[in-house]
């Protein structure tokens, strides 16, 4: 009596078998699959996008002959840029939904750190901005072990900072006093611009590496069968990031300069520093094993644990991300105003930045949001600051109006989160 093998090896599968392609999606059924999404909650940046398009068309309606001028949008970029980088490293806090409140004062003292030592110990620029740096990394570090280690809510410890790191602040600096920032490398950072060459030969490179990173990942995924976007949404995006790219570059390359005596003209720097930030945030949060655990902690964190996510240390990894990036925030301001002073950080900074993250995009539940979500909502309020301004209004008007939007943009993420609960999204 014969019998038949059943050595796995003997089966001959089929070559189908060997590599099957997901396949394409076609146009249509990429839109059908957007209007899903967005009818289950998943929103995403849109409602940012369409706020910022509507406040552009508003404000242009009402100042045609100044909110466009090329003057103009580069004083409004230099505007967003403290809020916009505070903002960027409470994502990572917010992920998880936890909350730093003393993100802001943070970046003061380390304004202040880095003030004193270029001022009074006349340190070269480089040693003060480590120092700053090491001092946002530092407060980042205890506030985190004492949230993640001894369990502390965040809200608790971050409001205690909030307060006691106002004592150092005043410390280093005085009540009432202000220490100068002069050093010719820390004021570039909010108050100069790139050479018109190096501005343009950036702005290319980073068409060029976009566009490359766009299309080489979807003929790699091709090569292996795996699902992929249809391609012209792929060109399409690469053709309108492009457009942006260099239709900025264009705008920021003009003079700006009222005397004819004077040419000032380029990106500043300040925007560029955005832009670097923005590429590795995105991709440690996109592209990284560390970047997925952030997403899994703030989705679920106990089944993070089970799976064997150190959750402890990442909590604590957050908040030292979260303070080094506000210390840059706070060169950046103390860049702006050629200062330090014992109140920066103080007041509405923190609040601007946590409404720009929200406005963006970022939920306040955690588990949802991205670094684009901080440079979106920051233009989003420096928009209506700037818009305002141009339109006259008191200050009452500018506060009752931010504070709307970031009202809203709660409400929608609330919305929008018990929608994808309801359809199991």
């Amino acid at each position: 009596m014969s019998t038949k093998s059943t050595n796995p090896s003997d089966v001959q599968l089929p070559d189908t078998a060997v590599a099957v392609d997901l396949g394409e999606q076609s146009v249509g059924s990429a839109l059908r699959d957007y209007g899903i999404r967005l009818r289950s909650g998943d929103l995403g940046a849109l409602p940012a996008i369409l706020g910022l398009v509507v406040l552009g068309l508003l404000f242009t309606v009402l100042r045609p002959e100044t909110f466009l001028s090329n003057q103009n949008i580069a004083n409004l970029l230099v505007q967003a840029l403290p809020v916009t980088i505070l903002a960027m490293g409470l994502v990572f806090v917010l992920l998880l939904g936890e909350i730093d409140l003393a993100a802001g004062v943070t970046g003061g003292v380390s304004a202040a750190v880095l003030a004193t030592l270029l001022s009074e110990q006349n340190q070269p620029w480089y040693v003060a901005t480590l120092a700053g740096l090491g001092t946002g990394l530092l407060i980042g570090l205890v506030t985190g072990w004492l949230v993640a280690v001894l369990g502390i809510p965040s809200f608790v410890v971050t409001l205690a900072f909030f307060l006691g790191l106002q004592g150092i602040s005043l410390r280093l600096v005085g009540e009432g006093g202000t220490v100068p920032v002069n050093d010719e490398v820390i004021v570039a950072l909010a108050n100069k611009n790139l050479p018109l060459i190096a501005g343009w030969v950036l702005a290319w490179v980073c068409v060029v590496g976009y566009s490359a990173a766009g299309l080489i990942g979807w003929y790699r995924k091709r090569a292996r069968g795996l699902a992929r976007p249809p391609l012209p949404l792929v060109v399409a995006r690469v053709v309108v990031v492009s457009l942006l790219i260099l239709g900025g570059t264009s705008l920021l390359s003009q003079d700006r300069a009222r005397s004819p005596v004077v040419f000032l003209g380029g990106i500043p720097w300040g925007v560029l520093l955005v832009a670097v930030l923005l590429i590795v945030c995105t991709f440690v949060l996109g592209r990284t094993a560390y970047g997925r655990h952030i997403y899994a902690v703030g989705g679920n964190s106990e089944a993070a644990r089970r799976a064997g996510i150190n959750v402890t240390s990442l909590r604590i990894s957050v908040f030292v991300i979260s303070s080094t990036i506000a210390a840059i925030s706070g060169i950046v301001a103390a860049s702006r105003l050629n200062s330090a002073t014992p109140d920066a950080g103080t007041r509405t900074e923190l609040l601007l930045a946590v409404g720009a993250a929200v406005i963006g995009g970022t939920s306040l539940f955690g588990g949802k949001g991205k670094a684009r979500d901080a440079v979106l909502g920051g233009l989003v309020i420096a928009v209506i600051a700037n818009g305002l301004g141009l339109l006259g209004a008191k200050a009452y008007a500018q506060f009752l109006i931010t504070g709307g939007f970031l009202l809203l943009a709660a409400s929608v993420d609330a919305l929008a989160r018990r929608r994808r609960s309801a359809t199991g999204r």
